[in-house]
């Protein structure tokens, strides 16, 4: 791609900001919380506007029905189809048009749905409203880069197909069927997501994994009924007692997890990602300070880093039993429960890991004690081949474009619709996103940096430029 063309589409973006801007405000001020019915009319209303936008552009776009919320596909025409004979890659490009709920009201410093730049504390520009970061302000940065290249040269620098949902908030619960229904009409190279984030407000970052998730319920039966404590206690079992001695003893002193074959197939990152990790210094003091904590809690011969994004974790989530009202009762409870979830990284089997745990509780069963287990969820990690061309060349378009050397990151969260794709389309993913940590999302005053969404189109375009010079 020549850099005077490229540069051209660089400087129209900076020209038209204040259009963008209002763009992505109109896109806000439509209501789709997908997960009340009452929004319904607006997430259709949402789907509308985006089909009608995307059209603007020259992409063949329609709202199309799902058994829940409507989806919006959007096709290119020319460059680079998969009939053509074009070298260029065909991309498919994927967010979410769905917000959260905005509850609790009381807590917004404005309405949530009149989005407006505000100042930051530290003096950052910041849009203010209840989707302006996820996923509205996210996918609104692909949508006017590609504006801005169908302006300047009146086509798109490669063939795309735009696919939003409307119901990631809840699940995708609908969109899956959708998407499997549909594989063939979405046959790509691979796939782009911007629904991730940048290590820092000025640094760049790639997502090349994403943990799975494995969430499982433990329910332990001793007596038929509660027990009085002083007529039972110190014969009768207590279920809490034993649950507790289990789950205790799923870690050992230097925070390893001890279920059997836990770790089979789990690998370290690459050398020289960790050598690249080590230089961001993530400490103690910047990352658990804040939440009023000092001392990391993992696998204590690990990185921090390495901690929260690329090891697997098992975290107890909730426990009960017994009388836990106002006051006391002394009964040994007949029950004890409690949720458990891990998550996995590449290498791991979630089903595999799920019968070691259910193995590993079963033998610490006393015999006059029992045990049921329920399953709530299983999912697959996700990692990115490091060699990847698409990876080299984002990444390199997001260093020119920030001045600063782009992160490679492992993510501790799951995005569901990554391993989708992988699994019914056979797509990688090419996960870039411009969030911040401080963004509250699914929280009161949701933000997105003003610099995020400017820097985050002009990165689009710049990227779109990167890929359109590989070929197929």
């Amino acid at each position: 791609m020549a850099n005077a063309q490229l540069q051209s589409v660089l400087d129209h973006i900076d020209a038209d900001f204040d259009n963008s801007l209002e763009r992505l405000f109109a896109l806000i001020r439509i209501k789709s919380i997908s997960a009340d019915p009452a929004f319904a009319g607006d997430c259709k209303a949402a789907a509308d506007h985006l089909a009608k936008d995307l059209a603007t552009l020259g992409f063949a776009a329609e709202v199309r029905p799902t058994a829940g919320h409507p989806a919006v596909v959007g096709k290119s025409n020319g460059h680079g189809g998969k009939g053509d004979g074009a070298a260029k890659p065909h991309v498919l490009f994927y967010g979410h048009y769905d917000v959260q709920p905005v509850d609790p009201l009381e807590l917004w410093h404005r309405p949530p749905f009149e989005p407006v730049v505000a100042d930051h504390a530290d003096g950052r520009k910041i849009i203010v409203a209840r989707g302006a970061e996820d996923d509205k302000g996210q996918l609104m940065t692909f949508v006017e880069a590609c504006r801005a290249w169908k302006k300047v040269t009146g086509s798109l620098p490669l063939d795309i197909t735009v696919l939003i949902e409307g119901e990631e908030e809840v699940g995708s619960k609908n969109f899956v069927p959708f998407l499997e229904a549909n594989k063939d009409e979405f046959k790509a190279d691979f796939a782009l997501v911007c629904d991730t984030g940048m290590w820092d407000p000025n640094t760049p970052a790639i997502t090349t994994s994403l943990r799975g998730l494995l969430y499982e319920e433990v329910k332990i039966k001793a007596a038929n009924r509660d027990l009085h404590s002083g007529v039972f206690g110190g014969g009768a079992r207590n279920p809490i007692r034993v649950l507790t001695e289990i789950l205790g003893g799923l870690f050992d002193a230097d925070g390893r997890i001890t279920i059997p074959g836990f770790y089979d197939g789990v690998k370290d990152v690459p050398p020289e990602v960790l050598e690249q990790w080590k230089k961001l210094n993530l400490t103690p003091e910047s990352f658990l300070k804040p939440i009023g904590l000092s001392i990391p809690a993992g696998e204590k011969d690990r990185l921090l880093i390495e901690q929260i994004s690329s090891r697997p974790t098992c975290d107890i989530n909730g426990i009960w039993g017994g009388y836990i009202g106002e006051g006391s009762k002394t009964v040994i409870p007949s029950l004890a429960h409690a949720k458990v979830s891990f998550r996995l990284v590449e290498g791991q089997d979630p089903l595999k890991i799920r019968k070691a745990f259910r193995d590993y509780v079963s033998a610490r069963i006393p015999g006059d004690c029992s045990v049921e287990f329920g399953d709530h969820s299983a999912g697959a990690a996700i990692a990115l081949d490091w060699t990847m061309k698409p990876l080299a060349a984002a990444r390199q378009a997001l260093t020119e474009e920030w001045g600063k050397e782009t992160v490679l990151m492992g993510s501790g969260a799951s995005i569901p619709i990554v391993t989708d794709f992988k699994k019914t389309l056979g797509l990688d993913s090419l996960l870039v996103g411009f969030g911040l940590d401080d963004d509250n999302i699914h929280s009161p005053n949701e933000k997105y940096d003003l610099k995020s969404y400017h820097k985050g189109i002009r990165s689009w375009a710049r990227i779109l430029a990167a890929l359109a010079e590989m070929p197929r």
